[in-house]
């Protein structure tokens, strides 16, 4: 058992770590400010500290620098959001044991924490710990051909150790592929530690990727056995690109076991064509082949239709477990718009929308009319069922095409007005027309001033 201090002000997630950090034996005390953390940490002095990057009152670097003048043996771990990494970067630099960015999984938590323990009282790296249990969050959801295809590749390749190159639009679910690769690979009881090349300078992404000065610093040797994943891979500058060719070169020529220290298996994934940009000699041909030797292509949402209500239901059920709410569900009606959207920001679009949705529903059903309107309004709606008999719709023959139009319209629009319990406003957002336009088309005004 170990003793620790978690400073973090956001509270739903300081609640999560010190409840799990203390279902593994360690004496966890919370802190919500960087001052009753200071306190905390002068007082207890504690074998390893969680903190947080943005507290609020203190700067989570200047905690690292406390830790380095007043705590030098407490082993200190950051967290921090994507858009930190930048800053998370500089705490190795000032002495942080290692990083973590948000969300990260619980097992990951308590490999970094082991590890750093293993570390602080050997001085050398920790041997790896016992298999934690998978997250659900490395479900591939889906029951398309190429989400089988896709799955039945992962169980083949996941043991052979050989490098992956994933190919795909953004969104569509690389960094969940990538996670489930190591999951199922015997690397899965080591760190998963993912790096997207697009969000740090140059200079800083240089040094996470071979260390700040001591190639131990380095985030392949900070995964100690397990898997790297170097996200956007097609923005690492050729400077870059030429060290880790030279880097895989060394390894791949080494004894088995990747050198000592630097045991890891290596994922990449673009969301462009790496051939392409060889053409362009804006990527290294030598480096594209020694990181593709698996390529996997990952179709988009739009040519996989039929996984996306298994996709909705799973972020449903998501959604009401993160809130502790009951679980809404998607109405049937408003599920086909779904199916016929596009999605050109893929599964990250189609989250997004889920979470939208099941704010403004007002009861468990989600209608159409909670859906974003960029969906509704660029989706032609499903075919009204009354409108249909005997397996045709019912036609006026006979009757002038305008006048036929004109009947569709306040048809099609009344049936909405219907869905929409009424209410004018939503309708006419939806139909993506104007409050004046709608009243014009149906002859609302008339209504109103009969009414009034």
């Amino acid at each position: 058992m170990a003793k620790a201090v978690i400073i973090d002000d956001e509270a739903p997630i300081l609640e999560l770590m010190t409840k799990f950090c203390r279902s593994l034996g360690h004496e966890i005390s919370g802190c919500q400010t960087g001052t009753a953390g200071i306190a905390a940490l002068r007082d207890i002095k504690p074998d390893f500290v969680i903190v947080d990057l943005l507290i609020g009152d203190v700067n989570g670097l200047d905690i690292i620098k406390l830790c380095r003048t007043e705590l030098p043996s407490a082993a200190v771990i950051m967290v921090t959001g994507h858009g930190s990494v930048e800053t998370a970067v500089e705490a190795m630099r000032l002495g942080a044991f290692d990083y973590l960015t948000k969300p990260f999984e619980l097992p990951d938590l308590q490999r970094t924490i082991e590890h750093a323990l293993g570390q602080k009282t050997s001085g050398t790296t920790a041997a790896p710990p016992a298999p934690v249990p998978i997250s659900n969050s490395t479900k591939i959801i889906g029951q398309s051909n190429a989400i089988e295809k896709i799955s039945s590749l992962i169980q083949r390749v996941a043991d052979n150790d050989s490098p992956i190159l994933l190919e795909g639009e953004f969104g569509v679910g690389k960094q969940l592929i990538a996670r489930a690769i190591h999951e199922s690979s015997r690397r899965n009881n080591a760190p998963f530690k993912a790096i997207q090349c697009s969000a740090l300078p140059e200079d800083l992404l240089e040094s996470e990727l071979f260390g700040h000065g001591n190639p131990q610093s380095s985030i392949f040797a900070r995964t100690r056995g397990g898997t790297v994943h170097l996200a956007e891979i097609h923005h690492l500058p050729m400077r870059i690109q030429a060290q880790l060719n030279a880097l895989l070169e060394q390894i791949s020529t080494s004894t088995p076991g990747y050198n000592g220290s630097f045991n890891f298996r290596l994922i990449t994934s673009t969301t462009h064509s790496l051939e392409e940009a060889i053409v362009a000699r804006k990527f290294r041909e030598d480096l594209y082949y020694k990181i593709s030797v698996v390529p996997v292509s990952i179709p988009p949402l739009r040519e996989r239709r039929e996984d996306i209500a298994l996709i909705v239901e799973h972020f449903l059920r998501e959604q009401a477990l993160r809130t502790g709410g009951q679980m809404k569900k998607m109405e049937r009606y408003a599920e086909e718009f779904l199916e016929k959207y596009s999605w050109p920001g893929n599964i990250s679009e189609l989250r997004n929308a889920v979470e939208r949705s099941c704010a403004l529903s007002e009861t468990n059903a989600i209608k159409p009319t909670d859906l974003p309107s960029k969906v509704t309004q660029k989706v032609e709606a499903p075919l009204d069922p009354s409108a249909v008999q005997g397996g045709s719709q019912k036609l006026p023959i006979g009757s002038s095409l305008d006048d036929f139009i004109r009947g569709q319209e306040k048809l099609f629009i009344n049936e909405t007005l219907k869905l929409n319990n009424g209410s004018r406003e939503k309708t006419a957002s939806m139909l993506g027309v104007s409050i004046a336009t709608l009243y014009r088309k149906m002859d609302l005004n008339v209504e109103r001033r009969t009414t009034s």
